[in-house]
């Protein structure tokens, strides 16, 4: 019963988690700052993208940050509306419409935090780096080209796919305002550049959207504009749960917690390589992660992950304590209330090139040459992942890439495996030629076990076969059938067959599967390779007296 309790408690926020903020809380509030600043132009960016609207990118950011920030398991962790998420959530909304969203939200968040109730939390860490780097990839690719209607103003068209979107969307451009949508675009691209010279730590995005918004008030541009946005957040509503509503979206809602707990994961694994503050809980982070969505849902805001840019700039910021995240939640909040009016005469264009400079900032051209450079595998794994995620679907690519990893893992494991004969121990006697040693080491399994032991079935000459088994590494079911289906057929051919050195971790396994069970005697099986050399010799003693 105490155990249960402990291990729900540790889910759950503590007094810990701000031991630190009486000694740090001027760094946090600084670095929340920052982060807010840096936060704002992406949240209304990004869920303007997503179709969702900017007055539900702020609403995340704000909502799903600060819940996100408490409930987490990170402590340097920021939240709010991703790159990666917007990709996914963009044909959703295209296809259902905004209405399913708070659905979306709530299904998408229950899942998330049922995986972090059942402690799923470390399996991120069975992605390959291949196929998370192609999977970002990917996204920032997308990202760009989500941009490219908004940039021209042209009509994106039917299609759910950001390539032919933006090729639509360039053809269908009407000029001039095309061309004023562009020179916005260049304006922030420029701005966003310069920005980096001056700083790392200079709000670029945020300078770079005031000079264009600032550019169309002075020159009466006319332009896409936000729009209106209410001075608050919105009061929260639970939605409707329709089966029939629940029946179509909970596919949508799968794919969308699936990379929710991907990203924020990933996203809390590098502030922690980053940041001295400790570890992070993984269970716990998806246990806060899906408050976050199901809490921002109710507020009209978009699901929510780890956002691993805003997190860097956290931690390189100074924060130490939730209290950063938290402050970033708060200042966003405190623009929504005062600052309205000024947010809604940002143009569209200009949040356009905000995300277009984020999208290539998300390539990092170093990490691509070490990929394609460094095996051949890990270039066809990295490659076909960014390929599918463009293509198809983000989630079909990680799995795609996962298969595809894998399959090559599973072939370097297999050819660790080998098989190799040996030569008797001791002073070679009359008769030691009908004797035959076969070392197996490396891994013995379902990919390995048939090629393996091919050269052992095919011994010629011989009436006694010693298997070494003490250097085989790993060993499954099905290796452990083809070593009692070779006992079997040696044995039938007259072979008797001798086992020296079964690990002590493979032996349940070989008397499951009736390896030990098909030889010819239970003494047939050995400690050290002299005893099993000397019983093999008096079997060809025997034989040849016999003889």
């Amino acid at each position: 019963m105490s155990r249960g309790f402990s291990a729900v408690r540790s889910l759950l926020p503590s007094a810990a988690d701000y031991r630190e903020a009486r000694r740090s809380w001027r760094p946090d509030l600084l670095a929340g700052l920052t982060v807010g600043i840096v936060a704002l132009p992406l949240a209304l960016a990004f869920g303007v993208s997503s179709g969702a609207g900017a007055e539900s990118g702020l609403v995340t950011a704000i909502v799903a940050g600060v819940v996100a920030a408490v409930f987490g398991g990170s402590p340097v962790q920021v939240s709010g509306p991703t790159g990666a998420m917007v990709v996914v959530l963009a044909p959703i909304i295209a296809a259902h419409g905004t209405g399913a969203l708070a659905l979306v939200c709530l299904l998408s968040g229950l899942i998330v935090l049922a995986a972090g109730a059942l402690r799923l939390g470390r399996t991120v860490s069975y992605i390959p780096w291949p196929v998370i780097e192609g999977f970002t990839l990917g996204i920032a690719v997308i990202i760009f080209l989500q941009q490219v209607p908004t940039a021209t103003g042209g009509d994106p068209g039917d299609s759910t796919n950001a390539a032919v979107a933006a090729v639509h969307s360039v053809l269908s451009a009407s000029w001039p305002k095309a061309g004023w949508s562009l020179a916005l675009v260049a304006v922030v691209v420029l701005v966003m550049l310069a920005s980096m010279r001056i700083h790392p730590r200079f709000p670029g995005s945020l300078a770079a959207i005031a000079v264009a918004s600032l550019l169309v008030a002075l020159l009466g541009i006319r332009v896409d504009v936000i729009g209106v946005l209410p001075a608050g957040l919105p009061t929260p509503v639970l939605p409707a749960l329709d089966p029939a509503a629940v029946a179509t979206l909970a596919g949508p809602a799968v794919a969308v917690a699936a990379l929710a707990a991907i990203e924020s994961l990933l996203s809390a694994r590098v502030a922690s390589t980053i940041a001295d503050t400790g570890p992070y809980d993984a269970d716990r982070e998806l246990v806060g992660q899906g408050l976050a969505s199901i809490a921002s849902g109710l507020f009209g805001g978009m699901p929510a992950t780890g956002a691993i840019a805003r997190t860097a700039v956290n931690v390189r910021s100074g924060a130490r304590t939730r209290v950063a995240a938290i402050t970033h939640g708060l200042l966003l909040l405190v623009v929504v209330v005062v600052g309205s009016a000024v947010v809604s005469r940002i143009p569209l264009a200009a949040l356009a090139g905000v995300l277009m400079v984020t999208a290539c900032r998300m390539i990092a051209l170093r990490t691509v040459r070490t990929i394609l450079g460094a095996s051949r595998s890990d270039a066809i794994v990295f490659l076909l992942t960014a390929v599918v995620t463009v293509s198809v679907d983000l989630i079909y690519a990680v799995v795609i890439g996962l298969l595809v990893a894998g399959f090559f893992a599973l072939r370097q494991l297999a050819r660790t495996s080998g098989v190799h004969r040996e030569e008797l121990p001791g002073t070679a006697r009359a008769g030691d030629e009908r004797i035959a040693v076969f070392r197996l080491e490396g891994a013995l399994f379902f990919g390995a076990a048939e090629r393996a032991l091919e050269r052992v079935s095919s011994a010629g000459g011989v009436e006694v076969v010693i298997l070494r088994m003490s250097q085989l590494q790993l060993l499954d079911a099905t290796g452990a059938q083809v070593i009692t289906e070779l006992i079997g057929a040696l044995e039938r051919r007259g072979i008797t067959v001798l086992i020296k050195g079964i690990r002590p971790d493979h032996v349940g396994l070989a008397e499951r599967v009736g390896v030990i069970s098909s030889l010819r005697h239970q003494n047939h099986l050995f400690d050290d390779l002299d005893t099993a050399a000397a019983h093999a010799r008096s079997h060809i003693a025997r034989s040849r007296t016999v003889e």
